[in-house]
């Protein structure tokens, strides 16, 4: 397999997100996930129903023992649920792996609205994970919280993004997924340069999972030497397809089909 991609998320019971889909996705487009997991969540279709957290040096020794062994071209962060983790995952980071590409997901809510976030931890996540990102990927909420701008429209999302420039990521995504309307349109800025991505929305309620998909997706292309762009474009078209082609389990908002590569439909 190509491209070696270490997760530090985490987990989700029902399997749609978290560790669990970002598995599927990097085996799903040829690379090798490894794993710290951060926390465990009792979670299904439905919404988030406990999260048990994991000590921050244990999460700190997951990654060392990996890194030090089996090593990533790419370290992708999911939940990191309070200051404390976000500390000792950055620590890590400046430690052992100080030279590898990071997708920061920032993840502050569940899909089902569930707040994954301590908010005491938000300018922890502003100061001290962000400008240690080659890439930010945060939805329309999380960029309003972070950016502290409204976001209603896709112009928004650009000015969003450029602001969230400001503290410090190489890059940043901003997901218009939650915005009305028949097309979806993701805003890519960084430094030099900007990239709209549009596409028409997916039909349907199982969108599980879509925002820790999709970094992992990215995460995987860059560990495979993709340019950002192309990384980027490849990973929305790979989430585009497993939104399509969902095996629509559950009664609330079901999960992706992340092997949709693998085993294409007949």
């Amino acid at each position: 397999m190509k491209g070696r991609v270490l997760i530090v998320a985490g987990s989700d019971s029902g399997g749609g997100a978290g560790i669990q889909g970002d598995l599927k996705t990097v085996t799903a487009l040829g690379g090798y996930a490894a794993t710290a997991i951060t926390a465990l969540t009792a979670q299904n279709t439905c919404g988030v129903f406990g999260i048990l957290g994991i000590e921050p040096e244990f999460i700190a020794q997951q990654m060392r023992v990996v890194l030090e062994d089996i090593g990533a071209d790419c370290i992708k962060t999911g939940m990191l649920h309070n200051a404390a983790v976000i500390e000792t995952v950055v620590d890590t980071l400046e430690t052992v792996a100080a030279t590898i590409p990071v997708v920061v997901d920032p993840v502050m809510y569940a899909k089902s609205g569930d707040s994954l976030l301590d908010p005491a931890a938000r300018a922890t996540l502003i100061q001290r994970l962000l400008p240690r990102a080659t890439l930010i990927t945060p939805n329309v909420r999380e960029a309003a919280a972070l950016s502290g701008l409204s976001i209603r429209n896709p112009d928004d999302l650009a000015a969003a993004a450029r602001q969230l420039l400001e503290l410090g990521p190489a890059a940043v995504l901003v997901k218009g997924g939650h915005l009305p309307g028949a097309t979806v349109t993701d805003w890519l800025i960084w430094h030099d340069g900007a990239e709209a991505f549009s596409a028409p929305r997916s039909p349907g309620r199982n969108t599980h999972g879509t925002g820790c998909t999709l970094a992992s997706a990215i995460a995987t292309g860059l560990a495979q030497g993709l340019a950002l762009n192309a990384a980027v474009q490849r990973a929305l078209a790979y989430v585009q397809e497993a939104i399509r082609s969902a095996p629509n389990l559950g009664t609330g908002c079901g999960p992706l089909n992340h092997g949709h590569t693998l085993r294409p439909e007949a």
